[in-house]
């Protein structure tokens, strides 16, 4: 099993003002004449993470990565004001231009996942390789998968736990009723309603449960950025027509590409990511069969790695 690259600290880090009152917290890892790539992480909400940087062969790849609007270490935090897909959908092209890359591999997991796929087909021409991870494409069958009726059925323990802030005549439409409190005056009653989201993310996001990924989802900061950005983000349907992802599928046939699924994934289960290959047969297909969501498990992650290294190696010989 390839296992992840040891743990590196970028060699440059960057503020940039995006679209007032956006600054986006921005990494560069590796060697800054290795091959581009850039990686988008999940949530939306959740920000980057250090073990983010090791995917990648840091003697072969220049690694960016940044924290998306109101997420991480980019201000304000938790901020839902001029965050859309089309705001995102610019900040990468943006930061593109910036850093003087003409194409780059993109590479994403669960919502960094819908997210490449939406640049990518805003910029078919600046993208060399996707490689995707944990297929979410933001459709309401998905939406009401984790949020209305299927999760809920493999962790009715812990969907107690999440149906917890809501009033029971609010339950009919859970995305309604949390936007009403994440976005209302009570303080106390949005850290709750804030915490019980995003702990009911980690509870389902790997296959065992891990404390560290629950304790990670519990912390106060990452809660509240997780649970006001994916409610809005999800309430407005990712700021996407339905199936717009799969329908525009032809603008980025001809790019190399990489589709990574965890059989037990229990936040974006296998079917959308079975007909994204339908749609794209293409691209390389793994369903990884012992593994679920997250991309810290190690089936998963080994999986990646393979494939940065076998992408480095053609690129070599080209």
């Amino acid at each position: 099993m390839t296992s992840l690259y040891p743990k590196i600290k970028p060699y440059a880090t960057h503020e940039v003002t995006v679209d007032d009152p956006h600054v986006l917290y921005v990494e560069e890892c590796g060697d800054c004449d290795g091959i581009p790539v850039l990686f988008l992480h999940g949530g939306p909400g959740t920000g980057i993470e250090p073990y983010h940087r090791q995917y990648f062969n840091p003697d072969k790849y220049r690694i960016i990565l940044f924290d998306q609007r109101g997420s991480g270490k980019s201000t304000p935090h938790a901020c839902i004001e001029k965050n859309t897909t089309r705001d995102l959908i610019r900040d990468i092209e943006f930061l593109r231009k910036k850093l003087s890359i003409e194409q780059w591999i993109v590479f994403g997991g669960s919502w960094g996942s819908t997210l490449a796929l939406a640049y990518a087909q805003a910029f078919p021409d600046n993208v060399s390789a996707l490689v995707l991870r944990g297929i979410f494409l933001c459709r309401q069958k998905e939406l009401d998968w984790i949020y209305k009726s299927g999760a809920s059925k493999i962790f009715p323990d812990y969907w107690q736990d999440f149906l917890s802030p809501i009033s029971e005549d609010a339950r009919n439409n859970l995305l309604t009723a949390y936007s009403k409190i994440l976005n209302g005056k009570n303080e106390i009653a949005k850290m709750a309603a804030s915490k019980a989201w995003s702990i009911w993310e980690g509870r389902t996001a790997s296959l065992t449960e891990k404390k560290e990924v629950i304790s990670h989802f519990s912390s106060s900061k990452i809660a509240t950025a997780v649970a006001m950005i994916e409610c809005h983000y999800f309430i407005n349907h990712g700021f996407l027509e339905e199936n717009q992802l799969i329908s525009n599928v032809d603008k980025i046939r001809h790019i190399p590409g990489y589709i990574v699924q965890g059989r037990y994934d229990m936040i974006c289960p296998v079917e959308s990511a079975w007909e994204l290959h339908r749609a794209w047969p293409e691209a390389h297909f793994s369903i990884v069969k012992d593994a679920g969501h997250a991309g810290s498990e190690n089936s998963i992650a080994s999986m990646l790695v393979s494939i940065m290294n076998e992408l480095a190696r053609q690129i070599a010989k080209q």
